[in-house]
């Protein structure tokens, strides 16, 4: 894992370390208490009633979480989002509540647990387990849905499972310590400082959840933003994603998360720092009304004995008793020891069971509505396809031929597709969802290898608007902007010939300052070219290779091209060394140049091009990583983004007819991509190297291309080839 992916882990762990850490020291603390008076009492050997109560609340918890996973993945897309804003929601509210009562319960916890500890020590094993349970219960409870909740956020997935078991790992070797009397502890203070970090965290979860709210379209104002800093603060940058992952405040946010954020944390944070009003602990009963002083004796006994386990625990200073005479210990009572072995059985599997039935009744073939199976095969298409309505629907697709298929909602009379499942498999079920307007609509199955089927059309009436639809690509619509993409190769290769001849011959002359100026007209030109993933095939490598991976880097004997000549020149190796690399840079062009009109380019990759041209100049140009030496990496950044813009201008009339919004935002995006590039080009025309950029301008430049990447991002899905037509 990279040190971006490390960022983001420890981002998205520190909330769930919190909530670990808290909720596992306030059940650890009463299983202590427990435990160390059955300890005092003599009673070790029914510590195992209580481990029974905490492993059945351990079980209910996880079966919770497992409930809370399933159910949503099962859901349609904008249901999961209604169901993780309201979990979101239910989580704050949960959490408020056990902050404000730990601040108030942590100063006199001690004194409400002592009479119900005192019956409990002469209770049946099943108070005992109760007792544990019902301690553990709530807190895990609690940490499911927080954990839950901001799992639904995190950036890498593995971030809040880490920060729990963190979190809960320390409780416990905090309660262990606090158990053997070899820690001090400020309860109090402890709860206090993490109860004001979690109202932070809780104002985030908020904000998050309403978010959800709004992009499922149960609350409007979607696309109503407070602010919009991704031009100037990059969203996957390591403190972009400390704040999202901690605070979940991101550098994008509408009005109503911001509002709720602020309104929740500045009353909350009020009332919270406020003096407390400390509860009274309640009075323990100086015996338990018997009939002899046998019992009385015996109960008060278990009373104290109950009180000390407890200070014991949270007060580690407070010494040993002095020890009860043997003549006045109680005496146990035999009692014939329970199947426990059966009772852990139950306690454990009685919430996985149920917690399986939940998931299994609400899964996807719940009777949702529109969860229809559809029936795909060489034969016939869409058995199944009954009265539509108007609405979002889950379809089961059923592959019951013998090849792999295509299946395809779309309007018949245009082909416009509405939702697509590629390569279904044959005996197999896979769900479709899509959001049906008013209108008419047909299956299309294109199993491998054989014709298309087309379903009976079936009408939808009703109110309400349709996903947007996508009308199909054919090779034949991209022919054409195909053969202007390669005259436009074509007659630039010619250009970029002229200017490497030119470089040869300085470098052959031994004139390296000049041989530098033009090595960097030279390399601008290849890259307003376009050259992506293999769009020059094997030639790419060898005129503009890195050296990485190389098994000796520079100085490996495949080390060739545009960088292995700047190496040279700009770290001072002379004349006679580089001539045999700049002779065969220029012998690489014009291979190239005879190679292109034989080279098969398969018009599919042309939409990619958009995208994966600046995908590059992310990874290998912002980043200051092709640099070796001569600091133009935002130059050849700025000569990529006119060799997206030419591509851009080949099928911009596909993209306008599908998507025309879309095409504004990305015009707007390279317009202001472009802008900043350009503030790295200093008044003589020389370029700032990208490590030496002020950080306000490298947070512009990487969360402005951020953007325009996810812009871009749709062009290979709107032009993407189908078998639809």
């Amino acid at each position: 894992m990279d040190q971006k992916g490390r960022d983001a882990v420890l981002s998205d762990a520190f909330p769930s370390f919190l909530i670990g850490l808290r909720e596992g020291l306030e059940a650890g603390l009463v299983v202590s208490i427990l435990l160390a008076s059955l300890a005092k009492a003599g009673r070790k050997d029914r510590a195992g009633s209580v481990w029974l109560g905490v492993a059945a609340a351990a079980a209910l918890s996880l079966s919770f979480a497992a409930v809370l996973t399933f159910t949503s993945a099962h859901l349609p897309p904008k249901a999961q989002d209604v169901f993780g804003g309201a979990m979101a929601l239910l989580a704050v509210a949960f959490v408020t509540t056990m902050v404000f009562w730990m601040r108030r319960a942590s100063a006199s916890m001690s004194g409400d647990l002592k009479a119900k500890l005192a019956a409990a020590l002469g209770a049946s094993a099943g108070m005992l387990v109760f007792t544990a349970f019902a301690a553990v219960a709530r807190e895990g409870l609690e940490t499911a849905l927080f954990l839950w909740t901001t799992a639904q956020t995190a950036h890498e997935k593995s971030g809040p499972a880490i920060g729990a078991v963190a979190g809960i790992a320390v409780a416990a070797l905090l309660c262990w310590g606090l158990y053997h009397r070899a820690l001090k502890l400020n309860l109090a203070r402890f709860f206090k400082v993490t109860g004001f970090v979690l109202v932070v965290i809780a104002a985030g979860v908020l904000a998050y959840g309403l978010t959800d709210l709004q992009e499922s379209g149960v609350v409007g104002g979607f696309t109503a933003y407070a602010w919009d800093l991704t031009a100037h603060l990059d969203p996957n940058a390591w403190y972009s994603q400390l704040v999202a992952g901690t605070l979940n405040l991101t550098p994008k946010m509408t009005w109503l998360a911001v509002v709720g954020y602020v309104a929740y944390l500045a009353p909350v944070m009020f009332f919270y720092l406020r003096p407390a009003v400390v509860a009274k602990a309640k009075p323990v009963p100086a015996a338990v009304p018997a009939q002899t002083v046998e019992a009385t004796q015996t109960t008060q006994a278990q009373a104290t004995q109950t009180a000390e386990a407890v200070a014991s625990v949270q007060n580690p200073e407070v010494t040993e008793p002095t020890a009860t005479p043997a003549a006045s210990a109680p005496t146990p009572v035999p009692r014939k020891p329970a199947p426990r072995w059966a009772l852990g059985v139950v306690v454990v599997a009685v919430p996985a069971v149920a917690a399986v039935a939940v998931i299994v009744a609400v899964g996807p073939n719940s009777g949702s509505k529109g969860a229809q199976t559809i029936e795909v095969s060489a034969a016939s298409c869409g058995k199944g396809f009954d009265g539509l309505t108007t609405g979002e629907h889950t379809f089961q697709m059923k592959n019951t031929g013998d090849v792999a298929a295509e299946v395809y909602l779309l309007d018949p009379s245009s082909s416009a597709v509405y939702g697509e499942i590629e390569g279904l498999a044959p005996g197999t079920t896979r769900p479709m969802t899509a959001t049906i307007g008013s209108g008419t609509y047909a299956w299309r199955c294109v199993p491998n290898g054989k014709d298309a089927v087309t379903s009976e059309a079936r009408h939808a009436s009703g109110s309400g608007s349709s996903t947007t639809a996508v009308v199909p690509i054919t090779e034949k619509d991209l022919e054409a902007p195909l053969d202007q993409y390669r005259a436009y190769v074509t007659e630039h290769l010619n250009e970029l010939a002229g200017y490497t001849d030119t470089l040869k011959q300085d470098v052959d002359s031994g004139n390296l300052p000049k041989a530098k100026q033009d090595w960097l007209t030279a390399h601008l030109a290849y890259n307003r070219l376009g050259a992506a993933y293999g769009t020059f095939q094997d030639w790419d490598k060898k005129i503009d290779g890195r050296a990485d991976g190389l098994p000796d880097k520079v100085r490996d004997k495949d080390f060739t091209g545009f960088h292995r000549l700047e190496y040279g020149l700009w770290h001072g190796e002379a004349a006679a060394n580089l001539a045999p690399v700049a002779d065969q840079l220029d012998s690489d062009v014009h291979g190239l140049i005879g190679d292109w009109p034989k080279q098969d380019f398969d018009p599919a990759d042309l939409p990619l091009r958009a995208h994966e041209i600046l995908e590059n100049t992310l990874q290998f140009q912002l980043t200051g990583d092709a640099d070796y030496g001569s600091g133009t990496t935002l130059a050849t950044a700025d000569a990529n983004l006119t060799g997206t813009r030419e591509v851009l201008t080949v099928i911009r009339p596909l993209v306008q007819a599908r998507d025309p919004r879309g095409l504004t935002q990305i015009d707007a995006w390279l317009d202001r991509f472009g802008t900043a590039v350009n503030t790295a080009k200093k008044p003589d025309g020389t370029w700032t190297p990208a490590d030496q950029l002020d950080p306000a301008a490298r947070q512009k430049l990487n969360g402005t291309l951020g953007e325009l990447l996810e812009q871009l991002s749709v062009v290979p899905d709107l032009l993407e080839i189908r078998k639809a037509t």
